[in-house]
């Protein structure tokens, strides 16, 4: 069994009292729309073999690391967002967790977990994590570059992979970790109006607040949600570097062993 069926993924653990799909929306700006252009493959990869000036969710800025090595107190974990063209356009993969784990069951998720010492670097692992999950043979697997990690609450970084799935590729899903494995259009994802934020009263008398994302019969939220909105924002920035950005982040392309475009 892949070790990310122990690891804790970003917020707390679901109980039977917090549904995060009841919890009350509030206010949240609706952004730029993306061109049509900046949700294409060629677009994205370019996109990632340059320096790209951009700023994080500002409602997570405080969450989001630049650098994960200087946090030695807390579990190192990457995450595979995977790009799939499609005829209709490009699409995101995502995987349910299985509803008999212990820590999030049934949540959507990207595969992924925690890197382990024979991985040599987020990439190396957001691969393995894929293969192991969902069976996808690493040879279809394309990494583009990686993003700010996400600090969870429950004492991890996830630093997200994203990458492209290319053609031909097969998923046989580790059952003992997923339930399915589904996919949404990236339009869908990069269309700020179905981002919604949640304000959520936790018993402890604070408050937590969330993005979600519904697709059909599936709510995206928390961790995978806030990872979905930092990659809009790159995007966004993306389109509009010609007229200069004003962050002083970026996203890095891959390095380590996995061959570079």
């Amino acid at each position: 069994m892949s070790s990310s069926t122990q690891i804790r993924r970003a917020g707390r653990i679901v109980t039977p009292s917090f549904d995060p799909s009841k919890q009350p929306i509030v206010p949240s700006p609706v952004l730029q729309r993306l061109d049509p252009a900046s949700l294409q493959l060629d677009f994205i990869s370019s996109a990632f073999l340059r320096p790209i000036q951009w700023q994080v969710e500002p409602l997570f800025a405080s969450s989001f690391l630049v650098d994960n090595c200087h946090y030695d107190n807390v579990v190192h974990a990457a995450v595979f967002m995977p790009l799939v063209q499609r005829p209709t356009g490009l699409h995101v993969l995502f995987t349910q967790r299985a509803l008999h784990l212990y820590d999030h069951a049934g949540q959507v998720c990207f595969p992924g977990g925690r890197i382990e010492d024979n991985d040599a670097d987020e990439v190396a692992a957001a691969v393995r994590e894929t293969h192991e999950e969902i069976g996808v043979d690493p040879e279809f697997i394309h990494p583009l570059g990686t993003q700010p990690g996400l600090l969870t609450t429950t004492g991890f970084t996830m630093t997200p992979v994203i990458g492209e799935l290319r053609p031909g590729f097969t998923v046989t899903p580790d059952k003992s970790e997923v339930a399915e494995v589904f996919e949404v259009p990236l339009a869908v994802l990069m269309d700020t109006a179905e981002h919604h934020l949640h304000k959520a009263h936790l018993a402890n008398g604070n408050d937590r607040y969330y993005f979600s994302i519904t697709w059909q019969s599936h709510f995206i939220w928390g961790a995978t949600a806030a990872l979905i909105r930092n990659f809009y924002h790159y995007l966004a920035a993306a389109q509009s570097s010609d007229r200069g950005a004003t962050s002083v982040l970026e996203a890095h392309p891959p390095v380590g062993k996995i061959p570079p475009l």
